[in-house]
């Protein structure tokens, strides 16, 4: 007999309900007698059958009980013939009843509880996607007002502008210079300069040129990180010149002119 197969056949399960024949009863009872495993699964059977018909059922299962023991154990039996437990004509089919309501009942409650679950996790899911795509809406709608004021500074009558042309050092390189002295700021568009080496910087440079006096206006952090690549510093400065060279990070006292990017005369 292959035991596990009639195990998994379900036979047993219909065994201990009471819905077997007589001459089927008696094959169940003589297969537990021969296999371990077989009686050793009616007795889980018969185990979850009383706990469950527990709470539904007020009847009292002691007699099953000793009814199991003379059945599966052997106690007290001492007849040659085989005596098949659990006659189909003597079973408390309230309590039967009572258990198959319990098993319908808690798979409903199960699945309604996965369903739950699955719920919460859906909403979970929708809310996160809710909360990123806000953030996305607000950091778009930052970015379009500061793009937008940035248009209404640049067009202001009192902005003048400088180009910076390449240098030796970066021969490609280009940046412009919006210069409002009355506000005494400027606004560096550093688009045309490549992305600074780790451990550098750029800094920009007021220049007099007669004689040539350097004044540092600033470093133009986070180069990187920054999209549009327009930095806005103060300059109170009288410049007829700007620069922007490449620095040690933290920048420099006095401009590394071997490392002089861009250069651009303040038109008259």
């Amino acid at each position: 007999m292959d035991v596990k197969a009639y195990i998994a056949s379900g036979i047993l399960e219909l065994y201990v309900a009471g819905t077997l024949t007589e001459l089927e009863n008696r094959e169940v009872y003589e297969a537990m007698q021969e296999h371990a495993e077989i009686r050793e699964e009616v007795e889980r059977i018969e185990q979850a059958v009383r706990q469950l018909t527990a709470s539904v059922s007020p009847t009292n299962t002691s007699a099953y009980e000793d009814r199991i023991k003379q059945t599966v154990l052997g106690e007290d039996s001492m007849d040659e013939t085989p005596v098949v437990p659990f006659p189909p004509q003597k079973r408390n089919w309230l309590a039967y009843s009572g258990w198959a309501a319990a098993l319908v009942l808690g798979a409903g409650l199960f699945y309604l509880q996965q369903e739950n679950q699955d719920l919460k996790s859906d909403i979970q899911t929708t809310e996160i996607e809710n909360s990123y795509l806000e953030q996305q809406i607000e950091q778009a709608n930052k970015s379009l007002d500061a793009s937008r004021a940035l248009v209404e500074i640049l067009r202001d009558k009192n902005i003048g502008t400088t180009n910076l042309a390449g240098q030796t050092a970066a021969p490609e390189a280009y940046a412009k210079v919006y210069w409002n002295q009355e506000a005494q700021t400027v606004y560096i568009d550093a688009q045309g300069l490549p992305e600074p080496p780790p451990g550098k910087v750029y800094q920009v440079w007021s220049l007099k040129l007669n004689p040539l006096t350097p004044t540092s206006l600033g470093l133009l952090d986070d180069f990187a990180g920054d999209e549009n690549k327009i930095f806005a510093l103060t300059n109170a400065n009288a410049s007829e010149a700007f620069g922007i060279t490449l620095e040690p990070a933290g920048g420099s006292e006095s401009p590394t002119l071997e490392q002089l990017y861009t250069l651009g005369v303040v038109k008259s």
